[in-house]
This record gives structure tokens, C-alpha cells and sequence, in this order.
């Protein structure tokens, strides 16, 4: 998901919640409350949904823009994995069903329901292991109103700075079923998506995957988009009056990748700026995480009213073409990044979402490292360890819903973005970077040795990656992943001195073994010191120059950080009486 202002480095922050959105939509119209079922993306499975594999979504989508309506008819065809007599979706209910069809033939009333906005057909025959099902669900009706995307889901309806429409969908948090019957789950990804999106003639709707045609009708034009193997929320809608840079990028792989980028006429100059710098990303990535997914369709961005999010191949921008002095568009780049971290490898269940966000809020110093070197780096990491929490294990071990891991109220919140990526830099501190970037080749592509056509997207886990590390560097792993993931509490070094001799020992919050290394720096010398037990010494006379983890390499509590982070808090709740005595 896109960078939220939470986990933005401080001055970025401030500036995203003090500026006006620029042409922003309409405020939205008082609207049905979405069911709980709705609002909730992941969590537990219905068992029919487990028995069958997503082969095709076949989704057609007419805009009816004035009134902010959207018409669907979608044909969705599965494969039975097990014997199941019935197809379970995921649909709002605020989106009216008026015919399902099994197999091209409609059904009676009676044989689905949508009380709650899970959609149940009943089978007119029960399939065996092996057969294939297409259900048809034809729907009209007003989709839920964002009210602040990306964060808060669902349609953007806005006006672009000439008076034009500019339409966009952005649904991580609630999930697909805000627009398409889908099954709302992180595996739930259809093998292959093609979408058929009806606009007025003078508007554009780029999409995900490959421009397969467009179709004119005289007033409006159908554009038909294909994509292979998209998540479900990374499935999008796009509607403007959109100019087009194209151009292609010579892969270190051999293969050549189009690049677009769907722009508003009013923001050209700003725009081919933006757009020279897709080739170094593309670089970037390829170098150091290895070839491009979808280098057979297109590597896309749009620009939209919201502010981003990783839409498959038609990355949503909207950042106004903002710089803040790292030399790149920072949320283009964290976007970017999940082209790999989250459309390529998968997390199987929200609770491994750190496995998206982690990796790809650490694509953003690591860039900047090999972009400018270690200043850049470091001083993002300096920004992103400000905002760690440490509230709530990253990760929890259980099923969960979206929800269930951004409230922060009931999980680790944006510690998934700021504590993930500073864990990251840790591990590669500890085994070195051929372990560190191989083993995240092996998590992304499932293979130390990825290029075009030998590997697919893929589903992992938290523990997929932990076996990785471990295999890859030969050691056991367990307990750094222990304490920085499945604890809430950073470690703490203790500090002892005993007359010439300085003490050191790791402190956890439940008392588990931490072998990691400390460097020291003792005068002017660096001795590092193994802690296999979790303890250490150096000799160091009293008033000697002695600095712990002099290069910054350990995450770890620091009570500074905790006293900068108490002084904010304090400053919020100042301001927020001020406000309210005004």
C-alpha cells in the first residue's frame, strides 16, 4: 500500500498533512455503511473458497460518470480442487445483483444469495476434483466513495485542473469485492484477469497488463486490458483525459520492457521529468533484486487524484510531483517496489504483510544508497527509526484481516513499513550481502537464479523466509527473527562497568536468547565482540572514547528516540487542546 503519512520521514510528514489535496474529489454523499464482511479483507477462508482455483475473471465495467455509477457483469470460471456444490464470492452487497449465471445458463433467484456481501450460488450440479465452473454475475449500482484514498478505500470520483473527469479505484484495505465478485483474499488471485472498461470517447482507461484493443461505439470506446496473475486489490480502474509517454527499457536480462506513463495534459513538463527516471529504478531493481515480473507486459504508472498504490503494471501516482531532496519521487519508488514485494511474492495471509511493506519501505534508503551513497541511506533510516512503535509484534503467527494488522490498536500498525525495513538493514549487517540479496531472490522469484520465463508470482510466508535465510547462510536464524518479529519489544543492550572492564548484554522482552554481535569502539579502534550468549566485555579505563554499534548496525531501544517520540506526542496533544479552546 502507499506510503501513509505516518511512516513518511518527519518533514514529508508534516507536509503531507498541512498541504491541500490539489483536485480533490467531491466530497462524498452520505452512503450505506459497508458490512462488516465487506470492510474486512483476509481472515478466515470459507471452506468452498479453498476448494476451488481461480482460472479466469472475465470483468466488464461500464462508467456511467455523472451519476457515479458503475455497471458490471463478470464471468468468472474455476477449477474444483476438491468436490464442492457451490461457488462462494465476494461482492458489497451496495452493488445490486441482477442475474447469475452458471455456465451461461441464468439461474433462479433461489439459488444465490448476498445477504452480507458474501455471495453464495448454489450449484445446479455438484463438481468432482478436476471440473471447471464459470459463474456470470451481472451487478449495477453507486461503488462506495473513498474518503480519503488510499487509506480509507474504494472510488475516487474528482475533476482534473481543466475540467475534465478523473476517475480512480483504490481498494487494498476493504478488498476487490468493493467493485468485482471476487474472493477477497490474499491467494485469491486469479491466474489470469482480462477487463473490458466503457468511457466516454474523449477519456482514456489504462489498465492492468496488455492493451489487448479498443473498441469504438460512436460516444464511448470499451478499452480491453489483460493481465496475468494480478493480486485481487491490485486490480484497478482508471479514468481521465490522459496523455501517454511511452518508451522501452533494455533489460540486463535481455528482454525489452514498454514503459508508460498516463499523464494529465496540464502536467507535461512534470511528467517527463518523472518519467526519465523510470529507467534508473528499472535499473536499480534488476540489479539488485532481479528482472522486472511483468517485462511481457509494461512497467505503467498513472496519475491519479489519490495519492498511489501498487496497482499491477499501472502504478497509481499522485504525489504531485513532489521533491524533497533525495533526487527521486520516494512514494513512486515505494510503489515501484511492489512489483516485486507484494504483486511478484505474495504474503499468504495479511499477517505476513510485512513481507510487502517491510521490503518495499527498505527499497527506498537502499535506493538512495545506490543512487548517493551512505549519507542518503542512513539518513533514512535515522527518519524511519523515529516512528517505530514497538506497540505489537510484526507478526503474530494467527490468520488476520487487513485491518487486523493496520489499526494499531489491534496489531504492529506502520511498525509492518518502519520497523520492517530497519530489521531488514540489521539482517544484511549480520550476513553480509550475497546471503542477504540472494536470499531475497529466493523469496521473490522461489529461485537463486531468476530470469525472464523461468519463475511465476508466487505465495510466501513469514517462515518461507526464515527457512530461506537459514538455508542460505547454513546457520540458524530463528532467534534474531524471534525477538524482531514475533516480539513487540526492540532489544535493549545493558551497559555495566566494572572498573577497567565496560560490560555488555542483550536484553529481550520474554528472555530469549540473542547471540548478536556488537561492534565497540574503544578510542579510536573497532573490536567487534561475538555476544554468543547474549553477553560481552572490552576494556575501556574510565574517560576512554567507548561508542556501542559505532556504525549503526543493530536495531535496538534507544532511549533517546523514546524521549523524541514522548516530546512529539506532547506537541500533538498541545496542539490538539489549543485547537479546541479556538
Amino acid at each position: 500500500m502507499t506510503l501513509r503519512p505516518a511512516l513518511l520521514p518527519l518533514c514529508a510528514a508534516l507536509t503531507l498533512v498541512l498541504a491541500p489535496h490539489a483536485y480533490a474529489a467531491d466530497a462524498p454523499a452520505k452512503q450505506p455503511p459497508l458490512t462488516a464482511l465487506t470492510l474486512s479483507s483476509g481472515g478466515p477462508m470459507p471452506v468452498e473458497q479453498t476448494r476451488v482455483h481461480f482460472d479466469h475473471a472475465e470483468l466488464h465495467f461500464t462508467l456511467d460518470i455523472p451519476h457515479k455509477r458503475l455497471a458490471g457483469d463478470a464471468r468468472l470460471t474455476f477449477t474444483a480442487l476438491a468436490p464442492t456444490d457451490a461457488v462462494v464470492l465476494d461482492l458489497d452487497r451496495e452493488l445490486p445483483i441482477s442475474q447469475v449465471t452458471v455456465d451461461g445458463k441464468p439461474m433462479p433467484a433461489s439459488s444465490w444469495s448476498n445477504p452480507e456481501g458474501r455471495l453464495k450460488v448454489t450449484l445446479p450440479h455438484a463438481l468432482a476434483k478436476g471440473d471447471q465452473v464459470t459463474v456470470g454475475v451481472r451487478y449495477a449500482g453507486a461503488p462506495h466513495v473513498a474518503k480519503n484514498a488510499p487509506w480509507d478505500g474504494g472510488f475516487v470520483w474528482a475533476t482534473t485542473p481543466g475540467g475534465k473527469p478523473w476517475v480512480a479505484s483504490a481498494v487494498e484495505g476493504e478488498g476487490c469485492d468493493l467493485f468485482w465478485p471476487c474472493i477477497d483474499q490474499p491467494t485469491g488471485e486469479p491466474d489470469l484477469v482480462d477487463t473490458w472498461v466503457t468511457v466516454p470517447k474523449d477519456l482514456a482507461a489504462p489498465g492492468n497488463g496488455v492493451l489487448v484493443g479498443i473498441e469504438n461505439h460512436g460516444a464511448t470506446r470499451t478499452w480491453h486490458w489483460r493481465a496475468k496473475h494480478p493480486d485481487t486489490y491490485a486490480i484497478t480502474i482508471n479514468v481521465g483525459p490522459f496523455k501517454e509517454l511511452k518508451g522501452n527499457y533494455a533489460s540486463r536480462y535481455g528482454n525489452t520492457i514498454p514503459m508508460q506513463f498516463w499523464y494529465l495534459p496540464e502536467h507535461e513538463a512534470q511528467a517527463k521529468e518523472l518519467f526519465a527516471g523510470f529507467k534508473p529504478m528499472l535499473d536499480f531493481f534488476e540489479q539488485e533484486i532481479g528482472p522486472y515480473p511483468f517485462g511481457d507486459e509494461k512497467m505503467g504508472v498513472v496519475e491519479t487524484p489519490h495519492k498511489g498504490m501498487e496497482h499491477q503494471t499501472i502504478n497509481a501516482y499522485g504525489n504531485h510531483y513532489v521533491k524533497d531532496g533525495f533526487g527521486f519521487d520516494r512514494l513512486l519508488q515505494h510503489e515501484f517496489a511492489h512489483e516485486w514485494f507484494g504483486n511478484q511474492v505474495t504474503n499468504s495471509n495479511w499477517d505476513d504483510m510485512w513481507l510487502h511493506e517491510g521490503f518495499g519501505t527498505y527499497m527506498q534508503p537502499l535506493y538512495s544508497q545506490y543512487l548517493y551513497g551512505d549519507m542518503d541511506y542512513f539518513d533514512w533510516l535515522h527518519q524511519l527509526r523515529m516512528m517505530v512503535r514497538d506497540q505489537k509484534p510484526i507478526v503474530s503467527g494467527e490468520r488476520r484481516t487487513e485491518d487486523d494488522v493496520y489499526n494499531p490498536k489491534t496489531g504492529p500498525g506502520q511498525d509492518i513499513y518502519n520497523k520492517g525495513a530497519l530489521l531488514l538493514h540489521t539482517l544484511r549487517q549480520l550476513i553480509g550481502d550475497d546471503a542477504f540479496f540472494t536470499s531475497i531472490r529466493e523469496l521473490v522469484y522461489g529461485r537463486p537464479d531468476p530470469k525472464p520465463g523461468n519463475f511465476q508470482p508466487r505465495y510466501a510466508t513469514t517462515k518461507d523466509y526464515i527457512d530461506i535465510v537459514d538455508r542460505v547462510t547454513g546457520k540458524d536464524y530463528g532467534w534474531f527473527f524471534k525477538v524482531y518479529l514475533y516480539d513487540a519489544a526492540l532489544p535493549k543492550l545493558i551497559e555495566e562497568r566494572h572498573g577497567d572492564t565496560l560490560a555488555f548484554h542483550w536484553q529481550t522482552e520474554h528472555g530469549e536468547p540473542f547471540p548478536m554481535p556488537l561492534d565497540v569502539q574503544v578510542g579510536h579502534t573497532v573490536q567487534t565482540l561475538p555476544m554468543t550468549d547474549g553477553h560481552g566485555e572490552v576494556h575501556a579505563a574510565p574517560g576512554t572514547l567507548v561508542i556501542a554499534d559505532p556504525h549503526s548496525k543493530v536495531l535496538r531501544e534507544m532511549p533517546h528516540v523514546q524521549a523524541f517520540q514522548q516530546w512529539l506526542e506532547q506537541q500533538k496533544q498541545a496542539r490538539a487542546k489549543a485547537d479546541a479552546k479556538s
